[in-house]
C-alpha cells in the first residue's frame, strides 16, 4: 500500500468537515442579505444563498465582487466545476487583480487542476510585495501534489510575512498530518487554535489530529466548541465515522512503512 492511500484517507476526512466555510468577499452582496451568517448555514440554506448570489451575478457578470462571492459560494456547496467557470470569466475581466487570480487558482485546485492552479497563484504573486495568503494557497496546492517540503517552505514564508496567522499554522499542521506525523501536526494546530481569529475550521483540524491519535473524547470535545448544535453534531458524527476507521488508519500506516 502506497503512502498516497493514507493521504487520501485524510483528504477525505477533511473534505467532509461541516465547518469548512470561508468568509464571502464583501461588496455587491451585503451580509444583511441573509438572515444568519454563512458559516452557520445548513446545506439547504447554503443552496438558497447560492441561488440568491447567483441572481446578482447573472444581472452583471462583470461585477468583480458578485463573481468572487458566487464562485466562493459554489465551492462551499461542492459545485467546483461551475465555480471554476465563473472565475474564468472574472479573471478575463480582471487579469491583473491579485485577489481575483488567487480565487481563480483556488477554483482550479478545487476542480482538480492542480498544476494550473499553481501557475495561476504564482502569477498573482509579486516579489516586491509578497502576499502571505498567496504563499499559503500555494503551499496547500503543493501539499495536494505531494510536494510537502516545498509546501512547508511556502507556509513558513507566509508566517514570516504574517506571524502567527492561524490559517497558515493550521495548513502547516495539516501538512504534517498528511504525512502521518501526528504529534508535530498537533503542535502546530494547537498553536493555530490559540491565536486570535482562529475559526472553527482550525479547531476541526485539531480535533482530527487528536482523534487519529486515539484520544476520541478529547477530539469530540474540541469538535463541539463554538458551533451551533446542528453543526456541532454534524462535525462530531463525521469525526466518529473517521475514528471508526482508526484500524484502517493504523493498518495503512504499517503497510506504508513496510514499503519504504
Amino acid at each position: 500500500m502506497k503512502a498516497a492511500s493514507l493521504a487520501a484517507l485524510v483528504a477525505l476526512a477533511l473534505s467532509g468537515c461541516a465547518s469548512q466555510k470561508k468568509e464571502l468577499t464583501t461588496g455587491s452582496v451585503p451580509a444583511a442579505s441573509f438572515s444568519k451568517p454563512v458559516q452557520s448555514m445548513n446545506a439547504t440554506e447554503l443552496a438558497a444563498a447560492a441561488e440568491s448570489i447567483g441572481k446578482a451575478y447573472e444581472r452583471n457578470p462583470k461585477d468583480r465582487n458578485a463573481g468572487l462571492n458566487y464562485a466562493n459560494m459554489l465551492r462551499m456547496t461542492g459545485r467546483n466545476e461551475q465555480a471554476l467557470a465563473v472565475m474564468q470569466q472574472v479573471a478575463i475581466a480582471y487579469p491583473t487583480d491579485r485577489e481575483v487570480l488567487a480565487a481563480y487558482g483556488k477554483s482550479q485546485a478545487a476542480a482538480g487542476q492542480l498544476e494550473q492552479a499553481l501557475n495561476t497563484i504564482s502569477r498573482a504573486q509579486t516579489p516586491d510585495r509578497p502576499d502571505w495568503k498567496l504563499k499559503s494557497a500555494e503551499g496547500a496546492i503543493l501539499d495536494q501534489l505531494g510536494r510537502a517540503p516545498e509546501a512547508r517552505q511556502r507556509y513558513r514564508e507566509a508566517l514570516d510575512i504574517q506571524p502567527n496567522e492561524p490559517t497558515v499554522l493550521s495548513n502547516l499542521g495539516m501538512s504534517y498530518l498528511l504525512n502521518k506525523d501526528l504529534r508535530t501536526a498537533e503542535t502546530y494546530l494547537k498553536s493555530a487554535v490559540s491565536q486570535p481569529g482562529a475559526d472553527s475550521s482550525v479547531r476541526q483540524n485539531l480535533a482530527l489530529a487528536v482523534g487519529l491519535q486515539g484520544r476520541f473524547a478529547e477530539a469530540e470535545q474540541i469538535a463541539r466548541q463554538e458551533l451551533s448544535p446542528d453543526q456541532a453534531e454534524a462535525n462530531v458524527k463525521y469525526l466518529r465515522s473517521i475514528m471508526s476507521q482508526q484500524n484502517a488508519w493504523q493498518k495503512l500506516s504499517k503497510e506504508d512503512k513496510g514499503t519504504n
